[in-house]
């Protein structure tokens, strides 16, 4: 027991050291990156020629929010590993409790952060880890999460309220995938609520990460007062670390809060097409941004030009698989809390009725055991939903399949993968409602 605190507390005290940084300068001087860990400093020439020191949690940050940061570390660490309480699998009483007075603590700090990205850029992973308790839909395959969904995280006298949103898509592609009309409202809607946004990217996909899509910079640009941080996902797949210098350069256009950064002569040249808009922001003010130009229809033409956005606050690297690479985003949202009443209880976890959380938790293992487009054509019905004395959930849950070869995927040979799905999701879903659950699936074909 000894030795699992010694460690336990060494861990802790050494994680602040592993934080890639960048240290404040006086206003007229350019930021700085550089690289620490434990007491030796590396500068990214000598990283580029031998071997790029990585650390499992980054952040790109002001130094002056770094020191508040870890002022702040010894006093939430510990509040910050407490499990959230249980979904209700009563409807009534999940309706009840969101409609419930908030218990206001004494100096009440609130902050309601907006997820938003590409389609699987791991939105619902990283909300789930913040969470503390895997609540969304997480596949691998695109548009998992289909309308936004709240999470909500209380500690103490702080409540973090999460929206975690579809993945941004166009117009063009909805209509030809016949998508729910919340994908492409909802991510916008969020970011109006929102007093902080989070940037979403995934580094790890080659063809998408050294450019923001222009739907998520339509997104920051009809939002220009909603503070915004960039978060570099997935950074344990690349295999290559030192790329994530030249993909921060490019998505923040070489600008993070306002001041320039140099990373020591590091980084290649930015790419041609990412040059032309580059020029044009030098010429211009750091102060300014494109809410300053006259027609608004002529801002969001500028945005298909350009590739990052200049006006990042700060910026994270992480895996939002790895707890301890996601507790460093936590205590950023923290920190940047402001006094405000809470919206919800302290015992709400989510805004989700127990029917979608388990529609949800079915969905996600409907894409991952199936091929292509067949789990979008799904559709789920509630046959039995009912809590027994002994405490035991009894749900009955009816698949509707468009054609007949769908069934056979489904039901699998001897029925071997209805049986997995419907084990995998039991076992999620008692995990959520903390509570013993007999789920059955069945299939049917819609005539």
């Amino acid at each position: 027991m000894t030795l699992r605190c010694c460690e336990t507390f060494l861990r802790r005290s050494l994680r602040f050291s592993t934080v890639l940084n960048l240290t404040a300068t006086p206003e007229h001087e350019q930021l700085y990156l550089r690289v620490s860990s434990g007491c030796s400093v590396f500068r990214p020439q000598t990283v580029r020629k031998c071997l790029f020191h990585w650390t499992p949690a980054c952040t790109v940050s002001q130094g002056v929010f770094l020191d508040r940061l870890q002022k702040r570390a010894a006093v939430t660490d510990e509040r910050l590993c407490d499990q959230p309480v249980s979904v209700s699998p009563d409807r009534a009483q999940q309706f009840s409790l969101l409609l419930k007075d908030p218990d206001q603590p004494e100096n009440a700090k609130s902050l309601k952060v907006a997820i938003v990205g590409s389609p699987n850029a791991g939105k619902s992973t990283l909300t789930n880890q913040l969470l503390g308790r895997k609540l969304f839909a997480v596949s691998s395959k695109v548009h998992t999460t289909r309308s936004r969904a709240v999470g909500v995280l209380t500690e103490n006298d702080t409540q973090i309220v999460l929206l975690d949103t579809p993945g941004l898509t166009t117009q063009i592609k909805a209509k030809r995938h016949q998508l729910e009309n919340s994908l492409l409202v909802d991510p916008f809607k969020s970011l109006k609520e929102a007093d902080l946004v989070v940037v979403l990217v995934d580094v790890s996909d080659k063809w998408t990460r050294s450019k923001l899509s222009y739907e998520v910079l339509k997104c920051l640009a009809l939002n220009p007062d909603v503070p915004a941080v960039l978060v570099l996902n997935k950074v344990d797949l690349l295999k290559n670390k030192a790329l994530l210098l030249d993909i921060t350069a490019q998505l923040t256009e070489g600008m993070v809060n306002g001041k320039k950064i140099r990373m020591h002569g590091a980084l290649k040249p930015l790419r041609k097409a990412a040059s032309g808009a580059n020029s044009r922001l030098q010429e211009k003010n750091p102060s300014e941004s494109l809410e300053d130009e006259v027609d608004h229809e002529d801002k969001l033409k500028a945005l298909k030009s350009r590739g990052g956005w200049p006006h990042f606050k700060d910026v994270f690297m992480l895996s939002s698989i790895d707890q301890e690479d996601v507790e460093t985003l936590k205590r950023y949202l923290f920190v940047a809390a402001k006094p405000c009443q809470w919206q919800y209880h302290s015992e709400v976890l989510t805004d989700q009725s127990p029917e979608d959380v388990c529609f949800n938790t079915i969905r996600e293992k409907l894409l991952q055991n199936l091929p292509k487009e067949v789990p979008y054509t799904m559709t789920q019905e509630i046959e039995i939903w009912k809590q027994s004395e002994d405490g035991v959930l009894d749900i009955s849950i009816k698949l509707y399949v468009q054609k007949e070869t769908h069934m056979k995927m489904v039901i699998g040979p001897g029925g071997q993968l209805i049986t997995r799905i419907t084990q995998e999701a039991g076992n999620d879903l008692m995990k959520i409602f903390l509570c013993d659950v007999r789920l059955k699936i069945s299939v049917k074909l819609r005539k």
